[in-house]
């Protein structure tokens, strides 16, 4: 199955000159979003997790169910507040401006391994980030992935562990 036929593609989202990949068009069909989930089963297990992390918000969709398939547990970096309890913050550089992250204090056990999941990766910052984030917490990230990557904007360049895609685009 061809993931690419199931993802939408929407011209000048949110902003004139962007075009956004739409991953709502996979999620509805429950068929290719079980081949996608099963194959990025399959990509990730070789890294060993004891946990995935999901990087808000639609990098939920995709780290709970893999979570899920892969028998180990799902936990969530957020935006600044959105976390209850104890948090630790990271701020962090994005192309014009600061943006923050949080996990929940207790989230992560020293030594857990621990891979960050989105549904996209563009170019780099927010997914560095978690995976800095997570190491000031105590975890090993043997690995990141995605849905999709955007090629033509480097984003796996400034990752500095495995990055795993299930599809990819050139533009």
């Amino acid at each position: 199955m061809d993931l690419k036929d199931h993802i939408r593609g929407i011209p000048d989202f949110p902003k004139p000159g962007i075009f956004f990949y739409d991953i709502s068009t996979l999620l509805r069909h429950g068929g290719a979003w079980r081949v996608a989930i099963d194959r990025m089963a399959h990509a990730v297990r070789r890294y060993q997790p004891d946990l995935v992390a999901g990087i808000e918000s639609r990098g939920f969709l995709v780290a709970a169910p893999l979570a899920l398939k892969l028998g180990c547990g799902f936990i969530m970096l957020r935006k600044r507040g959105k976390l209850p309890g104890p948090t630790v913050p990271l701020d962090y550089a994005l192309e014009y401006g600061t943006d923050r992250i949080e996990i929940q204090a207790d989230a992560v056990e020293p030594g857990q391994r621990v891979v960050v999941v989105d549904d996209l990766l563009a170019t780099g910052g927010t997914m560095a980030a978690g995976i800095q984030l997570l190491r000031n917490v105590g975890a090993v990230v043997p690995a990141a992935a995605a849905l999709i990557e955007l090629n033509f904007l480097g984003g796996r360049k400034r990752l500095d562990v495995p990055f795993e895609a299930l599809v990819s685009y050139d533009s």
